[in-house]
């Protein structure tokens, strides 16, 4: 059947009898965002309640319905990226009406390379989580780098210069151990859907169909400090795949401007799950979560082998969902939780399927060069907005994991007593929370000494490591603070470590 729109199409699929609720709206993302603006992307569909629902979705997402054609059940829309005003004047041919996935051959990597020395993290050493305040304009690069408005080299060359600001403000503080501050990426996770094969960003707002509580749902992205419009999510559409590094490049460009460690945060396998496993989608790919998992793990390997290879002191794995298993609410219940938006089983269930992950992932590491990293929601200022609970019922399952590093959240409130830490592993270092990055009141130097003399009688200075209980800026978006607070902040734990060092001879 051939449909004769006004304009011929870019790219066109067929979305055959789904609906805007059961994934269409993900396949309409995955094709018209590489387009450039005003470029046209066919539509067919035979689901009768796209006829409302797509030009709503059209008018909320600020793109243009073009012409709408029907053929007695088939149905055929044409849609422009933005407005077609916006459409350069070239040659186009007709729409391609392919296969509705383009799914990426990959091979994986079977040898790993010898990993590389690194240097040592002394004990009380500072650093910060990992995400540091991104400028204007870097913020600017990256928007217009997703959007394909910017070409790969220009917004590394920009990215270079964000990571030397951000490096030497960590470096002026006195941090120990130091990272790029996650200047390339959008947020602390989502990134990887602009690294790996078969996946790509999504606003948040297109899922709200997908959820069993569109109602509670909204009522969450309401909490969140900045549009929910503006915070992508990965969606998966094929066979997960690394043709090239995660954040390999991070890592090596960050160490040819600095002698120190340098530390490379990741986002952790259960993590990456939860968010990437939506049943209306990802099942065409994979057959459950289980069997998504193991690619998970697959990439996370090779892109630990390759980042220890290249010289990365400390890999990070964040694991913050950890705490959305069980500070949130029933088994059945959604979270935004920091992207986790897929259903969970009940608790125990989770975290043995979390630590069997982790523990998949680092097996064969040296345990030293690896640290997890948990805290209980860092998307908001508003204290209220963020999980709370002490850690009993996730000590034993942390002390399972096989890492040689916890950074913890323990600066709040919200995080209980650290007595409760006392049941963990002694060969366990641990990343003591020390100032809360939600706050712009930059904490004193006595106030730090005093809690982590607390932590040291507990652990012995040996084990500990002082830190911010999460990053500046998880979401590029939305820092916590700005970038004079955060230096602030670290430099008033180097000077309480100093002080610490000195006290206690390490």
């Amino acid at each position: 059947m051939s449909f004769q729109h006004p304009h011929n199409a870019d790219v066109g699929f067929d979305g055959g009898d789904l609906d805007c609720g059961n994934g269409l709206l993900l396949l309409i993302r995955k094709h018209i965002d590489p387009l450039p603006r005003g470029g046209l992307l066919e539509i067919r569909s035979t689901e009768t309640s796209v006829d409302e629902d797509l030009p709503a979705w059209c008018r909320m997402t600020g793109n243009e319905m073009v012409s709408f054609l029907r053929d007695g059940k088939q149905r055929s829309f044409l849609v422009a990226k933005g407005k077609l005003a916006e459409r350069v004047a070239t040659a186009t041919g007709a729409p391609e009406m392919g296969s509705r996935f383009e799914v990426v051959d990959v091979k994986p990597l079977l040898v790993f390379p010898p990993v590389a020395p690194a240097p040592a993290i002394r004990p009380l050493s500072v650093m910060g989580i990992g995400s540091w305040p991104r400028p204007r304009w870097m913020l600017q690069a990256v928007h217009e780098h997703m959007e394909g408005r910017l070409d790969e080299a220009s917004f590394q060359a920009t990215a270079d210069d964000a990571v030397r600001l951000a490096i030497s403000a960590q470096i002026r503080a006195g941090a120990d151990v130091v990272s790029d501050g996650e200047q390339r990426r959008d947020s602390y996770s989502s990134f990887v859907a602009s690294r790996l094969d078969n996946c790509q960003l999504i606003p948040l707002t297109d899922l709200l169909p997908l959820v069993d509580d569109p109602e509670e749902f909204e009522r969450e992205l309401r909490a969140l400090d900045i549009p929910a419009g503006d915070v992508r999510h990965p969606a998966l559409f094929g066979p997960l795949g690394r043709s090239r590094g995660i954040a390999v490049h991070e890592a090596e460009f960050a160490q040819t401007l600095t002698e120190r460690p340098v530390k490379v945060a990741l986002p952790g396998p259960y993590l990456l799950t939860r968010t990437m496993w939506m049943e209306c989608i990802s099942d065409r790919a994979y057959a459950d979560r289980e069997a998504l998992a193991v690619d998970i793990v697959r990439v996370l390997r090779e892109e630990i082998a390759c980042l220890l290879a290249a010289g990365t002191a400390l890999v990070q794995l964040d694991e913050p969902v950890l705490s959305e298993v069980v500070f949130s609410g029933p088994a059945n219940q959604r979270s935004f939780m920091c992207g986790a938006l897929s259903a969970k089983s009940d608790s125990p269930v989770e975290l043995a399927f979390a630590r069997d992950l982790v523990n998949a992932v680092t097996e064969g590491f040296p345990r030293e060069r690896i640290a997890l990293h948990m805290c209980r929601g860092n998307w908001s200022a508003d204290e209220s907005l963020a999980l709370a609970g002490d850690y009993t019922p996730l000590v034993d399952i942390l002390g399972q994991m096989n890492v040689g590093t916890l950074f913890l959240e323990l600066a709040t409130p919200r995080a209980g007593e650290m007595e409760i830490l006392e049941r963990l592993p002694k060969h366990l270092r641990i990343g003591i929370g020390s100032c809360n990055q939600k706050h712009a009141h930059v904490e004193s130097v006595e106030s730090i000494v005093a809690h982590v003399e607390k932590a040291i009688a507990l652990f012995g200075a040996e084990r500990l490591l002082l830190t911010p209980d999460c990053g500046f800026a998880t979401f590029a978006d939305n820092p916590l603070n700005s970038d004079r607070v955060a230096e602030a902040k670290l430099a008033v734990l180097a000077q309480a470590a100093a002080i610490l060092r000195e006290r206690h001879g390490v």
